[in-house]
């Protein structure tokens, strides 16, 4: 499998938020998003703009302490937050939610790297106001991408 490589910079939160926003625009069902970088780069930033591309009304969130939110929109965006299952374990409720239909964004997928398959990898690292955010996908996300 070949794979494709893109990187982005923004300035400002705003533009975090654009670049999810066209991901979450250009999603599709079944796409897996995961979300790497050093606390506070802007995960949790671009997923909102993936929450605003798919339509999602409610104010998304950090699922740091809950593992894991859910929320309605054109797709259902299921939001994990992999921090705390660095090498704990857990059981197959996350591993169905990242393959049930829809959308699933995962932040510091790192720690459960063995169950994806698959997926748009994206790091993002942050030097003061300015983030660079590198897209890793295959041609199955290759649209997603494509307009950013």
């Amino acid at each position: 499998m070949t794979l494709m490589n893109k990187q982005l910079i923004t300035t400002s939160e705003a533009q975090t938020i654009a670049v999810g926003k066209h991901l979450g625009e250009q999603a599709f069902d079944g796409a897996i998003i995961t979300l790497n970088g050093d606390l506070g780069v802007g995960k949790t930033t671009i997923t909102k703009g993936i929450a605003l591309g798919l339509g999602i009304k409610n104010t998304v969130t950090s699922p740091t302490f809950t593992i894991m939110k859910q929320y309605d929109g054109r797709l259902r965006l299921t939001h994990i937050d992999a921090y705390r299952l660095n090498g704990i374990g857990f059981d197959g409720d996350i591993e169905d939610a990242i393959y049930q239909p829809g959308v699933a964004v995962i932040e510091w997928s790192e720690h459960i790297a063995q169950s994806i398959e698959h997926g748009l990898s994206i790091v993002m690292h942050r030097v003061g106001d300015t983030c660079t955010i590198t897209l890793t996908y295959d041609h199955t996300y290759a649209a997603m991408v494509e307009g950013l």
